[in-house]
């Protein structure tokens, strides 16, 4: 629930007249940012809990949260479009036109319906449902979905693009941890490498 103290703080700054000249713009990026950044907290999971395996500390919190941080991060993705929405006058035309002239509305609106079905199966029983390994290959499109975020935000931003470079080193650091890791645990039990959607 901590997770959705930012979202409660913005429609208070929204009310009380805090978020500037424009309020709607304001609040769109704001969530847009924070969307992106609990996904690639939620990535950041399994690379933490892999790294302290490696000195032998077995954390158990990581998987506990990554389910939690990447639902919240659903929310605030959806809660980014709608403002985007109310910005356009919520006219489906007016948002189909721009996804088609605007590749970073493309990027992003895709990366928020592959978010769908990771929601949709984010229950204990859908690993149950679908199987392991097809749950695991499913829940890979999270790697997907954290690059096109990353995309989605360097092409919306116009002039100081520090946010999206922090964003993008982030990303590169989580995958390339997570495939030496997973690479190297390969390796000793003489199996292909690859990244695990766990």
């Amino acid at each position: 629930m901590g997770a959705l103290i930012p979202l409660l703080v913005l429609v208070s700054d929204f009310y009380s007249g805090q978020l500037g000249a424009n309020p709607i713009q304001r609040a769109e990026q704001q969530t847009g940012v924070l969307a992106l950044s609990l996904i690639l907290l939620s990535l950041a999971t399994t690379p933490l809990r892999l790294l302290a395996a490696r000195v032998n500390v077995r954390l158990l919190w990581p998987a506990k949260v990554r389910k939690t941080l990447g639902l919240t991060g659903a929310v605030y993705a959806a809660v980014h479009l709608v403002i985007y929405g109310l910005d356009k006058g919520f006219n489906p035309l007016g948002l189909l036109s721009d996804a088609v002239k605007r590749p970073y509305i493309t990027v992003g609106l895709t990366a928020l319906l592959l978010l769908i079905p990771l929601v949709l199966t984010s229950r204990k029983d859908s690993v149950k449902r679908l199987g392991f390994e097809r749950w695991t290959r499913l829940h890979r499109l999270s790697y997907v979905i954290a690059a096109l975020g990353v995309l989605h935000f360097w092409w919306s931003v116009k002039k100081d693009h520090t946010g999206p470079l922090v964003a993008l080193v982030v990303m590169l650091l989580l995958f390339g941890v997570r495939l030496l890791l997973q690479n190297r645990k390969k390796a000793r039990t003489g199996t292909q490498g690859g990244i695990s959607g766990d």
